[in-house]
C-alpha cells in the first residue's frame, strides 16, 4: 500500500494539527502513515486522539467530532532530532541539520520506507530537500510547483506557483509538459488546454520571457494543446486547465488570490452581523456559504506539488489545519497512484 511520510514538525500550528490531519488521512483513506518529528511530542497528540478522536475547525465552523482507533491505523513515528525554522536559509539549512524532520521525511521516500511526503513548513525546504534528497527527473532543468486553483468549471493548475523567481522559455515549457500530465493522469483529462499567463492576450503582448514561450508552445511538436495567453481576470472562467508562468509571477498571483477570497468572506460575514435583519438572512444563507466556501477552501485542495523530482512530495500551506493536512496527505496518494512522475518522464524523453 502507499506510504505517506508527514514533516510532523512543518507548520505554524504543528505538532498538533499535523498530526491529526494525517492520523484523519489513515482514518478516512486507508492510507499508512509515517510521521517524522520529535517523538514524544508526537505520541502525546496521538495519546490525546485515542481520547478524545479529531475535532477540526473547517471554515470557520467545526466538522462532526471523529473517533478514531489508533489500532485499527497503519502509523509509524520515526524519531527526528531538527526542525528546520521559517527564516533559515534552505539549503544551509538542510545541510546543517541532517537530521531535521522534513531532511529525514524526504529521505524516507529515496530510501522506499514511503512513497511520498507532506510537508506544511518551509517551502524552500522542503523543496531543497527534495532536490538534494530525491533528485531531479533526467531532462527536467527545474522543479515547479503546481498550485490547483477554483474555477467556475473545473479546477486549473497553476505552474510555477513560487519554486523559480527567474526562468527560461525552455523552462516554461517544461512546465507546461508537467502540469498537462498532471491534469492528464490526476484529473482524467484528456488534451488539457495550455495558457500563458500574461497582460493581454495577444501574440506581441508581454515581455520576452512569455513571447518566446508563446512562441515555443505555438511550434510544440509534444501534443500539447496550446490555447494562447490569457489575462488574470480570466484565471476563474475555467476555460483553460493548465495556466504556465513564471515562479515570481505565480507566486504572487496565488497570494493574491488567497488574500482577496479571505478579504471577501470577512466583508460578507461582517454584514451578516451587522444588525438583526443582516443576522437573520445569515443566518438563513449559512448552508450556501458553507458550499461555496468549501468550493473555493485552500484546505480543500490541501497543497501543491513539486513536480520534477524523483519522488512525489506535496506542500502544505504553513497555516494548514489538520482538514487540510489530510486532503494533503489524500493528494499525495493519488499522485502516486496515478503514476504521474512516471508519465512526465516518458513525455520529456
Amino acid at each position: 500500500m502507499t506510504r505517506i511520510a508527514v514533516d510532523a514538525m512543518g507548520g505554524d500550528y504543528a505538532p498538533g494539527e499535523i498530526v491529526k490531519g494525517a492520523v484523519w488521512a489513515a482514518h478516512d483513506y486507508n492510507v499508512p502513515i509515517e510521521l517524522v518529528g520529535q517523538v514524544d511530542k508526537i505520541q502525546k497528540i496521538l495519546d490525546e486522539i485515542a481520547k478524545k478522536g479529531i475535532r477540526s475547525n473547517r471554515g470557520g465552523y467545526f466538522v462532526k467530532k471523529i473517533k478514531v482507533d489508533l489500532s485499527k491505523l497503519d502509523i509509524k513515528i520515526t524519531q527526528a532530532d531538527e526542525i528546520i525554522e521559517m527564516g533559515e536559509a534552505p539549503g544551509v539549512a538542510i545541510r546543517k541539520k541532517k537530521n531535521a524532520s522534513i531532511v529525514l521525511a524526504v529521505n524516507a521516500v529515496a530510501k522506499g520506507s514511503s512513497d511520498a511526503v507532506v510537508a506544511a513548513g518551509s517551502t524552500g525546504a522542503a523543496m531543497a530537500a527534495s532536490l538534494f534528497g530525491l533528485g531531479r527527473l533526467r531532462g527536467i532543468e527545474r522543479p515547479a510547483i503546481a498550485a490547483t486553483l477554483p474555477t467556475m468549471k473545473e479546477p486549473v493548475i497553476l505552474i510555477d506557483a513560487g519554486a523559480n523567481s527567474s526562468c527560461t522559455p525552455e523552462m516554461l515549457m517544461q512546465f507546461a509538459t508537467m502540469g498537462s500530465t498532471f491534469v492528464k493522469s490526476v484529473y482524467n483529462r484528456e488534451n488539457p488546454r495550455i495558457g500563458v499567463l500574461n497582460i493581454g492576450e495577444e501574440e506581441e503582448k508581454g515581455n520576452q520571457l512569455v513571447k518566446d514561450t508563446y512562441k515555443h508552445l505555438k511550434e510544440n511538436t509534444m501534443g500539447l494543446k496550446f490555447i494562447g495567453n490569457i489575462e488574470g481576470k480570466e484565471l476563474f472562467q475555467g476555460d483553460v486547465d493548465v495556466v504556465v508562468c513564471e515562479g515570481f509571477v505565480g507566486n504572487v498571483a496565488l497570494k493574491t488570490i488567497e488574500g482577496s477570497s479571505m478579504m471577501l468572506f470577512k466583508l460578507i460575514q461582517q454584514e451578516f452581523r451587522s444588525d438583526l435583519i443582516s443576522k437573520i438572512v445569515g443566518l438563513l444563507a449559512k448552508p450556501f456559504m458553507k458550499r461555496i466556501y468549501k468550493r473555493i477552501n485552500y484546505e480543500e485542495f490541501g497543497g501543491a506539488l513539486l513536480l520534477g523530482v524523483k519522488g512525489i512530495t506535496v506542500i502544505s500551506h504553513g497555516r494548514s489545519s489538520s482538514y487540510a493536512i489530510k486532503n494533503a496527505v489524500r493528494v499525495a496518494k493519488e499522485a502516486v497512484e496515478s503514476g504521474v512522475n512516471k508519465k512526465i518522464a516518458e513525455l520529456i524523453k
